[in-house]
């Protein structure tokens, strides 16, 4: 089986300051389903964002997860909505990833959510 790394870069953004914690490599198995790790303090109704970058590129808005109370209750710890799942991991997920607990980018959203409205953004 062909083993690659994934890069995880974790950004949380602080209401003051900014931490980063870094994972620098995160090896898998082709077709495994892997979890990706977001290590940041959440509270019910925030919005943790997922984002790819591929080397010489910039990065890419894959989702955002909503944090509800529901997923916040002490029975549901193995349950982590702020952590991003990749199913059936292929060498083309080999990317640094980001999280952040809000929005990174300023002005026309339109741009940073191109790939979720029809008809928006490239092929």
């Amino acid at each position: 089986m062909l083993l690659f790394p994934l890069l995880l870069l974790m950004l949380f953004l602080g209401s003051t300051s900014m931490q980063k914690h870094l994972i620098a490599e995160k090896h898998v198995s082709e077709g495994d389903d892997v979890i990706l790790p977001c290590n940041l303090t959440t509270t019910t109704g925030d919005y943790v964002q997922w984002y790819r970058q591929y080397p010489k590129s910039r990065p890419v808005f894959l989702n955002s997860n909503y944090i509800s109370a529901a997923e916040k209750q002490p029975g549901n710890a193995d349950k982590k909505p702020e952590d991003l799942k990749i199913s059936s991991a292929a060498v083309s997920d080999s990317a640094v990833y980001y999280c952040a607990l809000r929005p990174t980018v300023t002005g026309n959203l339109a741009t940073l959510y191109k790939n979720l409205i029809p008809g928006k953004g490239s092929a």
